[in-house]
């Protein structure tokens, strides 16, 4: 049996004491059933529509692309590939016309 990583350090080297996982190496200890269910990323449209992945949106608004001349039109529509936790960029879309792209979710609703 495979034990996951340590949350907090990476570490392979952990170990299981009861119901819980504990790393040897930054001595974290944690409950392997209340880590899955805090994973669940909660992501919402202009709207307040839930975002999940394999979800279609459109932009609402036209959108320069940072470091290129490139502008994405307000109506076009991408595939949401993966949520991710950050202060600027959500959702890591396939952009139809200009490939994979990380986008801000206030400027997206849902399809």
């Amino acid at each position: 049996m495979s034990l996951p990583p340590c949350p907090n350090c990476q570490s392979e080297y952990v170990y299981q004491d009861q119901a819980n996982l504990v790393c040897p190496e930054c001595a974290y200890e944690w409950n392997p059933a209340e880590v899955a269910e805090e994973e669940t990323i909660i992501m919402k449209d202009v709207n307040g529509t839930l975002l999940q992945e394999g979800d279609k949106v459109t932009l609402i608004k036209d959108l320069k692309v940072k470091g290129s001349s490139l502008v994405l039109k307000i109506g076009t529509k991408a595939v949401i590939k993966r949520i991710v936790e950050g202060k600027d960029h959500q959702l890591d879309c396939k952009l139809d016309g200009a490939g994979d792209m990380m986008v801000t979710a206030k400027f997206v609703k849902k399809a």
